[in-house]
């Protein structure tokens, strides 16, 4: 239903005037409620005729992106029910997973991720909650109305863009310099990050289509980059990829000064050539622009949407996420003995020879 009272401000409304394909907010009265805000960002793409079946509306995703899905993940409906069955059944037998959750939404999150593995699948669920466990201080207790990370999220270290850009996808953008490290440490920084991928990734349409970064490093100083431990700092890139499942499609950092490239550059070391071949490096905003979007921006970059205004979009989604991603916690993980680790070749070989004998598992796809 949709509420029978609609207000935003007058900047807001100016600015959503032009962008109603993108984003539409309905705000319960009364309009301050930032809680009670529902927010939807379909996107068309340009194209017509978005009608959903009754499935799909269960799950909430459009035609259009559903074509995607199956061109790219070689999802349809028969591979949703079969793999979910099967992966239920696997969770149900498993005794080293506790309070998982189980809802078709969150299981497809790792399905999508691994174009429906099963076996992958379950290695990265398996990878996901080792994760969580490992760096509970950064992982956990991902409320962002605590006082350090709302004061973040507030100031503008990292939010999504409220517009999608040409392939649909949700757009992350970071400024570091909205981070002061006086201020706030490396779990701080940690937690604002997976709070807002948690979030987005309770959205199935993102799930299939995956994101875009952004990330302004101006203003980054060596207090920056000494408030990581260099050895968390690796193990937080390299089992990141691996465990949390998010199709990162293109990532853009700007603003890129000789001073912290050798920042970029070790990051880059940690991370798959997947990853690696799509980076693309940036000297100046005007650099950006040429490659992304500019209604994806905030004004300060070029869009037309001041940031501030990004920002309370943003903050309004994370209120009507914030149960959901809190609840992530009673999840538990009691033994890692189940995870495959490349470092054992002899475990790896028999268990990947298990892997193949499960029928349809492996899809060999050429589009990522």
């Amino acid at each position: 239903m949709v509420p029978s009272r609609f207000s935003i401000s007058q900047p807001t409304q100016r600015n959503l005037a032009c962008k109603s394909a993108d984003l539409i907010v309905f705000l319960e009265s009364p309009p301050m409620a930032t809680t009670r805000v529902i927010l939807s960002y379909p996107w068309n793409g340009g194209g017509k005729g978005l009608t959903k079946t009754s499935t799909e509306e269960e799950l909430g995703i459009s035609e259009k992106v559903l074509k995607i899905a199956r061109k790219e993940l070689r999802e349809d409906a028969c591979a949703r029910e079969q793999c979910l069955m099967q992966i239920r059944e696997w969770i149900k037998k498993n005794p080293d997973v506790k309070n998982l959750r189980m809802d078709d939404k969150f299981l497809l999150r790792f399905l999508r991720a691994k174009k429906f593995s099963i076996p992958m699948a379950e290695q990265t669920l398996l990878k996901y909650l080792n994760f969580r466990r490992t760096f509970a201080h950064m992982t956990t207790k991902l409320d962002f109305l605590s006082p350090a990370v709302n004061e973040l999220i507030s100031g503008g270290y990292i939010f999504a863009s409220p517009v999608r850009d040409k392939n649909g996808r949700r757009v992350v953008i970071a400024f570091a310099k909205n981070f002061d490290p006086s201020r706030h440490c490396s779990a701080d920084m940690a937690r604002a990050h997976f709070i807002t991928y948690e979030t987005l990734l309770e959205d199935p349409e993102n799930q299939i289509l995956g994101f875009t970064h952004i990330g302004d490093m101006s203003g980054v100083s060596a207090a920056h980059i000494t408030c990581w431990n260099v050895t968390e700092f690796a193990r937080i890139m390299k089992w990141g990829e691996q465990s949390v499942p998010m199709r990162h499609k293109e990532i853009h950092v700007v603003n890129v000064h000789t001073t912290v490239k050798y920042v970029v550059d070790f990051a880059k070391s940690l991370v798959s050539k997947k990853i690696n071949d799509r980076l693309m490096i940036h000297v100046n905003v005007e650099n950006l622009i040429k490659k992304v979007d500019k209604e994806c921006l905030p004004l300060e970059m070029g869009g037309s949407m001041p940031m501030a205004e990004m920002i309370e979009l943003w903050k309004a989604e994370l209120a009507a996420k914030r149960e959901v991603i809190l609840s992530l916690d009673e999840m538990e993980l009691l033994s890692d003995r189940g995870i495959i680790s490349s470092r054992d070749k002899n475990n790896n070989s028999n268990s990947l020879t298990q892997m193949d004998s499960i029928a349809g598992s492996f899809r060999k796809l050429e589009v990522d």
